[in-house]
């Protein structure tokens, strides 16, 4: 399964042996009939049930006794223990329940059974909203009488630094109100908690005339939806550790509610007959997530059709998405099945047996990051056949059978299924899906890689090597750094149109929901930034690789030509490589194999960024082949390892390239060493000449001082040496020890110090005793460099080279004359 199911919550194990022990206890005698003998828990499983969901993760569940009176039990997820909260000795059908977070009030509604009814006229469905001081059990309040439904719903402030001593709760009405009532309380013989000035509790209006609401329990927002002139118009109530709340935002969606009623998200986890009552036809649910993106997913039940159509408005981008999938004929029964579940970088949408389909929320613009399943797949068939209620913070409660789960991914089946996966927008999907929610980074990096260098040559639509560095950096560090996201890119591929098999796709434009506050904080300030940007900034501030690439052309014109940038500019650049490079020399625990690392590579440390994802990729590759024991020599014929070692490396060079990405210093001159064992010259020249392969400094050097001078080495050499940069050539010259590299040298330096003479007035004397007369022009040419040697004092123009004079000059001329001359 490419999701998990951790169980957080389970009634049959962890309330119906503490609730059976309990009750037994308290059980009367046996009653006569059908009833007797039987355990008062199990008699009456049926009405156990869980009730709410509050924010601290305490389950909230009820059931009857023997004798039909309602219990209600809190669990807590985190100590994994039950406490009793309140009984009532009545029989009563539970319609919401809540507790406020110091477990000091309990909020109860129900309706009235026929037996509690005064006399026939009073209607059966009386609706009784309580509040009960449980700390100790104490007083009861009335706080609603009325004939419709009642949900209550506690608020728990965020910042619970001063929670007592007033508590809030929400009142949602079946007539489509919600008012919220504030609740002082005050300790009483150091143990009683006792409201005060029960008569008369201060309330507010919260929202009207709403015709949906959802309840977000993880951080206190309401949101609804309104009617207005045949608009459906979905709003925003944050709610604050005080009293005051504030309407946040506003957005009109073309969302269709018809005649459906009321419908309400995540007041409680009501009962299954109660649910259908209250949801009617209509599928809708708002997701969030902390970086900012705002979801309102949507599915209209039709009748028995060919195909499901859902919707996902993505508001933080401005657009929606309508999928329609074809399937098999469905009834009307399997329709109601469609579950949306909240897995904050994704959505998942499903209909068991049929598809499962997992958006991606943050970079929705592209199919081939979601992942689309239909039924012939195994790796859908994930949960139960029932529906699950996605609560915060990725949970779901599945209410047919009273477990709530920890959905999370399940790391394992993703990289099973990456590597199982012959379709390449799946590949895409997993890849993406496994960077964003991994757990362990480091491992989970390695194993892509090794996944990468089987299956790069059969990747059509996409560039594994290129999308793995540019993915991975992004859902690295970009979700924890504020609008760096919008900055960077998350893919390599920039459009996507290649159809995927079962489902269609529709995009539409959507107004931008409308921000009503001035200051905003936390997820509110993210999502007004997702907005500006969108509105303002996204069709020109989208990443681009032109300013890299230009950047990168510069610097190796300029490098080629021995230009220098200014001083303050290279060292800033420098300063925080050094920085860059010194962590990741020490990034694994693992001695390192490859030889990288080994020279001051400036242009590469003006680029700096992706090192330590290319570094793992030479690292696995190396391991891969074998070559543990490798040494960084030219001499001898490449193996077999480290023939597919170059191949890997030309592919990881080409992807780079492509993309403008950084490698890590050194890597040309390893590529350049293996470039010279494992091909043959005509190859490795062609390679040269077509930028492939570069000629460091450090490369060619050691290539000049560790080869003889036989035939076959020479002829590498003088293949090497012609294709030098002029200011590359004085660099490295000094190293071979050739005639040829010395005809080289005199010649460069004969040039360079006659380009700086002065030369003398024509009429100048000059005495003609001196020269020899069996070589007139070789004569003259050294009496002239005799002349700029005494009168300019000329320094050598070599770095790092022995002293050039006329002597050696004159010899060289005279053996390269002589070799012309067949001497």
């Amino acid at each position: 399964m490419l999701l998990q199911l951790s169980p957080a919550f389970d009634l049959h194990q962890d309330v119906v042996p503490w609730l059976a022990e309990r009750l037994s206890a308290e059980a009367a005698a046996p009653v006569a009939g059908p009833r007797a003998g039987l355990d008062p828990v199990e008699n009456n499983y049926e009405a156990l049930h869980v009730v709410n969901v509050e924010r601290n993760g305490k389950v909230i569940y009820s059931c009857k006794d023997s004798k039909r009176n309602v219990f209600f039990g809190l669990y807590d997820l985190q100590t994994k223990k039950n406490e009793h909260l309140y009984t009532f000795e009545k029989d009563l059908q539970v319609v919401s329940c809540s507790v406020n977070r110091e477990k000091t009030l309990l909020a109860v509604s129900f309706v009235q059974s026929a037996k509690e009814r005064k006399n026939e006229l009073q209607p059966a469905s009386k609706c009784l909203t309580l509040l009960v001081e449980i700390h100790p059990v104490n007083n009861v309040k009335v706080l609603k009488a009325v004939d419709s439904c009642i949900w209550v719903q506690f608020l728990y402030p965020i910042d619970e630094k001063n929670p007592f001593p007033e508590s809030h709760l929400l009142l949602i009405s079946e007539e489509k109100y919600i008012e919220q009532f504030h609740i002082q309380v005050f300790r009483e013989d150091e143990n009683r908690v006792v409201i005060r000035n029960s008569g008369h509790l201060p309330r507010d209006r919260v929202v009207e005339d709403f015709v949906w609401a959802q309840w977000d329990m993880s951080e206190q927002r309401l949101y609804y939806f309104i009617l207005k002139k045949s608009e459906s118009i979905l709003k925003c109530i944050q709610f604050y550790a005080n009293e005051n709340f504030n309407l946040i935002f506003e957005v009109p969606l073309d969302i269709s509610f018809g005649d459906t009623g009321l419908t309400l998200v995540n007041f409680g986890c009501e009962d299954s007959q109660k649910r259908e009552m209250l949801s009617r036809d209509l599928n809708l649910r708002v997701f969030t997530s902390h970086t900012g993106s705002l979801c309102v997913c949507y599915n209209k039940k039709l009748d028995a059709q060919e195909r499901v159509t859902y919707s996902v408005f993505y508001l933080h981008k401005g657009y929606s998405k309508t999928f329609t999938t074809d399937l098999e004929i469905l009834e009307y029964q399997s329709m109601k099945n469609i579950t949306f579940l909240n897995l904050d970088y994704y959505v998942a949408v499903y209909l068991p047996g049929h598809f499962f389909h997992l958006l991606n929320t943050q970079h929705p613009d592209l199919m081939c990051h979601s992942l689309f399943l239909t039924g012939e797949n195994e790796k859908m068939n994930l949960f139960p056949d029932g529906p699950l209620q996605s609560l915060s913070g990725a949970l779901a409660w599945d209410w047919c059978s009273g477990k709530l789960f920890k959905v999370s991914f399940n790391q394992s089946s993703l990289l099973h299924f990456l590597w199982s996966s012959p379709l390449d927008y799946e590949r895409l999907a997993v890849l993406h899906c496994m960077l964003a929610r991994g757990r362990n980074p480091r491992v989970l990096e390695i194993q892509i890689i090794r996944w990468i260098f089987e299956n790069m040559w059969t990747c059509h639509t996409f560039d594994p090597i290129q999308e793995f560095l540019i993915a991975s950096s992004y859902w690295k560090f970009c979700l924890d750094i504020t609008n760096t996201d919008k900055l960077l890119p998350h893919s390599s591929l920039r459009s996507w149109n290649t159809e995927i098999p079962g489902v269609t796709l529709v995009t539409e434009e959507i107004l931008l929901p409308l921000m009503k506050v001035q200051s905003f904080k936390g997820y509110w300030e993210k999502l007004n930034s997702n907005l500006e940007y969108v509105k303002y900034a996204r069709p020109y501030l989208q990443y681009s690789n032109n300013v890299v690439r230009r950047e990168w052309r510069n610097l190796i014109s300029e490098e080629k030509k021995g230009k220098r940038r200014s001083t303050v500019y290279f060292r800033n650049i420098l300063e925080n490589a050094v920085k860059v490079i010194s962590s990741l020399e020490a990034w694994t625990v693992e001695p390192r194999l490859v030889p990288l690392f080994q020279e001051e590579d400036n242009q590469q440390r003006l680029l700096i960024g992706l090192l330590d994802l290319l570094c793992q990729m030479l690292e696995t590759i190396w391991r891969k082949h074998n070559l543990h024991s490798w040494v960084f020599h030219f001499d001898g014929r490449g193996s077999a390892g480290e023939f597919a070692v170059f191949h890997t490396m030309t592919q990881i060079l080409d992807s780079v390239n492509r993309m403008c990405l950084p490698l890590p210093p050194g890597f040309h001159t390893l590529y350049m060493v293996l470039g010279v064992r494992c091909l043959p010259l005509h190859s490795l020249l062609r390679y040269i000449d077509d930028g492939v392969l570069l000629l460091t400094e450090i490369g060619v050097t050691k290539l000049l001082k560790d080869l003889d001078n036989t035939e076959k080495n020479e002829k590498l050499k003088f293949s090497i040496v012609a294709r030098l940069p002029p200011v590359f050539m004085q660099k490295i010259s000094q190293w071979w020890d050739h005639p040829f590299n010395s005809h080289i040298i005199s010649r460069n330096y004969v040039k360079r110090l006659l380009q700086k003479h002065k030369r003398q007035s024509r009429n100048s004397t000059i005495d003609k005793s001196s020269f020899l007369v069996e070589f007139l022009p070789l004569n003259y040419l050294v009496q002239v460099l005799t002349e700029v040697e005494t009168t300019r004092q000329a320094l050598n123009p070599f770095e790092g080279c022995d002293s050039v004079d006329t002597k050696f000059v004159e010899e060289t001329a005279l053996k390269q004359t002589m070799i012309l001359l067949n001497l």
